[in-house]
C-alpha cells in the first residue's frame, strides 16, 4: 500500500519540487557541517593554539569568517597566501586527519549549496 502511494506522489513532483527538496536537504547538510566544523575542528585548532599563546581575532567573535580560513587553509594546505585571517602555519600544525576530513565536508557542502541557491534564483527568481 504504501510503496504505490510514494511512487504515485513521487512521480507528480515537478522540477521545483524536487529543487527544493534538494535545497532542503542540502542546507540541513550545510547546518551539520557548520555545527561540527567549529565544534571540533575550530575548537581544537584554537585551544591548541592558546597554549600557544597565539589568539584568534577579537573582531570575529561570533561571526564565524575565521572558519572559512581554517577550512581553506586545511583543504588547500599548499596555496600560496599573503594574508591570512588566522595563523597558518599553526592551523596546518595543529590540523589532524579527522580535521581535514571534516574541511572537506564542510566546504563540499557549503558550495554546493551556494550553487544551488544561485541555480534557484536563476531558474525560478522573479522575472524582472
Amino acid at each position: 500500500m504504501f510503496d504505490t502511494i510514494t511512487l504515485e506522489i513521487l512521480s507528480k513532483l515537478g522540477t521545483e519540487d524536487w529543487m527544493a527538496i534538494l535545497f532542503f536537504i542540502t542546507l540541513c547538510l550545510c547546518g551539520v557541517a557548520t555545527l561540527l566544523f567549529s565544534r571540533i575542528t575550530v575548537r581544537h585548532i584554537e585551544g591548541e593554539m592558546a597554549k600557544d599563546g597565539i589568539l584568534p581575532p577579537e573582531w570575529d567573535k561570533g561571526i564565524g569568517v575565521r572558519m572559512i580560513a581554517y577550512a581553506g587553509i586545511i583543504v588547500f594546505p599548499k596555496l600560496k597566501r599573503n594574508a591570512s585571517l588566522v595563523n597558518v602555519e599553526a592551523t596546518k600544525r595543529y590540523c589532524r586527519t579527522k580535521d581535514t576530513k571534516l574541511a572537506w565536508f564542510y566546504m563540499i557542502v557549503t558550495l554546493s549549496t551556494l550553487i544551488l541557491i544561485f541555480t534557484i534564483a536563476y531558474l525560478y527568481g522573479p522575472d524582472s
